[in-house]
């Protein structure tokens, strides 16, 4: 009986004993789930909040996803034709780049689908994201906030004062200006404003089935796969 790809030794080179020993934990979970799930995708993310994440997660159980280094769930999948463990995976492994992760599950294609494409979910901004609108705050009073803030407003580079106990601007302020990377006094301000800019986003790549191999983004096709 022909030995099965998937006992071949794994070598991860050039780690510690431990960071050597997790990797090829990580190998072996994505080698078990490939056997017990029909359809494995790539999908990428936007604005990782880990707290939201999970609760997708909890929605779509019992599939498996796996995040982390995209060279080592390459190595469990396989790069090329001749250390792949399924015909076609090493297509998938070339999608694992940039923020991506892995999807693998027996959940029917077009339910997928859905749940990917109609889930989004709005967050606050960091510092480094780039603003989605340009944010002024007018001269006057700021009744939001209370006279206990006043000290910590001037700290984000808030033209402030206290007028009769009343946090006021002594001139208009601009928080963020759209386009441009927000800095930590902009992300802090808009946390207080409660304005959400950022939205955490899920979109698949690719879908490999032991039937066929599907590319969802657009602008790519087959022949980036062979020439990646």
């Amino acid at each position: 009986m022909p030995k099965s790809k998937r006992d071949r030794p794994v070598t991860l080179s050039k780690t510690k004993k431990k960071g050597k020993e997790h990797k090829e934990v990580i190998v072996n979970s994505i080698r078990n789930a490939v056997e017990n799930c029909k359809s494995i995708y790539v999908f990428s993310f936007e604005n990782m909040r880990n707290l939201k994440f999970k609760e997708f997660r909890e929605h779509i159980k019992p599939s498996r996803f796996f995040l982390g280094s995209n060279k080592v769930m390459q190595v469990a999948l396989g790069r090329s034709v001749s250390d792949e463990i399924q015909p076609g995976l090493h297509k998938v492994s070339k999608f694992l780049c940039g923020n991506t992760g892995l999807f693998l599950t027996n959940i029917p294609k077009e339910e997928v689908e859905s749940l990917f494409n109609k889930y989004e979910d709005y967050d606050f901004a960091r510092t480094g994201s780039t603003a989605k609108e340009k944010v002024e705050l007018p001269e006057g009073p700021l009744e939001q906030f209370t006279h206990e803030m006043e000290p910590f407003l001037r700290k984000q580079g808030m033209p402030v004062r206290l007028n009769k106990g009343v946090v006021e601007l002594v001139s208009d302020f601009v928080v963020c200006e759209e386009g441009k990377p927000l800095s930590p006094e902009s992300a802090r301000i808009l946390r207080l404003l409660g304005i959400k800019m950022a939205t955490f986003k899920l979109h698949l790549i690719c879908r490999w089935s032991a039937e066929d191999f599907e590319l969802y983004r657009e602008g790519l096709d087959e022949s980036d796969v062979e020439s990646a």
